[in-house]
């Protein structure tokens, strides 16, 4: 457990705020079903289970279909929320996303970060003075029918739930939003026999491509629902070809625990209160330790070339994704990530991604995910960064 479990001095953890206020908590797992250090969160008083509006968390999963350790994490989660808070689990699922990233390679170490709001919902609260602090929205849409995974029906579902999420978080302009999460469905030999049997046709019904799709998907929604992309369904034919489009704030997972498009939106306004702010960089390859300091900057911290001990406390949260380079070589030099059949390659690019930043900020506790199609630059991603203002 970290400083950043602790709402800010002179807040008391039930005490109703004239505006939102936003705390991060980012917490540590002896296992994927280990939710002890959230569990003594809710004894000590420090929040209210009824706060928690959303979860990203980091499991120690091989990332992959078969990764069974995010479903567990959710579960165990949802059980504890059900019971806290005298709901059906089923009915907490549907509610309150919880985008898990298997796989903590390298000294990566498994983490979760949960996020609360005090105060009354945005839209009753008055605005502030200044650009504001953090804000977050959520949205969980409709069931994804595994015919739809990787297709334009997928990008449109995103592209509302993120629309949704803002209405819903008072920030009111794209250019106000940080960074967007979001979990999709992946199709899976059975999803595709049941949609088969229906008399639909899936994108593909191998796994693995199906999820790359479904992120691709994902972060084309997300552009179109900021602004980078126009609302064109002519664009479905770019989807996994035409890597010159990408969303600089989105980051897309997708796995078969969930059935839906989960979308957590994090930026600024002026109806929010409290210390929390966030950043957002590209990164334009593997190698790309510019971009985490592009990230820092805005949040008035600077790493040469570790962040010093007081700005490393201020860091609240770390959100990573990255892409091992379609092409074959990062800056000129080969690399053989792809064509290595005894470890996959989302499994070595984030080993070596998580090195290198957790190396900048002096930290493990990172969010790293694979998988960055049209999520930054081609072969790159992008870095976000939740930090207290100084």
């Amino acid at each position: 457990m970290d400083a950043h479990t602790l709402l800010p001095p002179g807040i008391a953890p039930t005490q109703a705020a004239t505006r939102p206020r936003l705390a991060v908590h980012r917490l540590p797992m002896a296992h994927p079903g280990d939710l002890s250090a959230l569990a003594a969160l809710f004894d000590q008083g420090a929040i209210e289970p009824a706060q928690v509006v959303a979860v990203i968390g980091k499991t120690e999963g091989n990332g992959g279909v078969n990764d069974f350790t995010r479903g567990y994490f959710t579960q165990t989660l949802m059980s504890l929320l059900a019971a806290r808070l005298g709901r059906p689990a089923a009915e907490l699922l549907r509610e309150l996303p919880c985008i898990l990233s298997g796989g903590t390679e390298g000294v990566l170490s498994p983490h979760y970060v949960v996020f609360a709001r005090s105060g009354r919902p945005a839209a009753d609260a008055a605005a502030g003075p200044g650009p504001g602090a953090l804000a977050i929205g959520t949205a969980v849409s409709a069931p994804l029918p595994a015919q739809h995974v990787g297709r334009w029906a997928q990008v449109a579902s995103v592209a509302g739930a993120v629309r949704e999420a803002m209405r819903g978080s008072g920030i009111a302009r794209a250019e106000d939003v940080a960074f967007v999460q979001v979990k999709c469905p992946c199709v899976t030999a059975a999803r595709a026999q049941a949609a088969a049997a229906a008399g639909h046709t899936v994108l593909t019904a191998d796994s693995g491509r199906s999820m790359a799709a479904a992120r691709a998907a994902g972060a084309f929604g997300v552009a179109i629902a900021l602004g980078e992309l126009p609302d064109d369904p002519a664009l479905e034919a770019a989807m996994l070809l035409d890597f010159e489009r990408f969303s600089r704030r989105a980051s897309i997972s997708s796995g078969v625990e969930v059935e839906a498009n989960e979308v957590i939106v994090l930026g600024h306004s002026a109806a929010w209160e409290g210390t929390l702010r966030m950043a957002c960089a590209p990164m334009r390859d593997a190698l790309d330790i510019g971009a985490v300091a592009e990230a820092l900057r805005p949040l008035g911290m600077n790493a040469a070339p570790q962040l010093s001990a007081a700005d490393a406390a201020r860091v609240a949260a770390v959100f990573v994704k990255c892409e091992p380079d379609r092409r074959g070589h990062v800056r000129g030099a080969r690399h053989t990530m792809l064509d290595d059949t005894d470890i996959n390659a989302q499994r070595h690019i984030r080993g070596a991604v998580g090195g290198m930043v957790a190396g900048v900020l002096g930290d493990a506790r990172i969010f790293v995910s694979g998988g960055a199609e049209h999520q930054g630059p081609d072969g790159g991603g992008l870095v976000a960064v939740i930090a207290h203002a100084a």
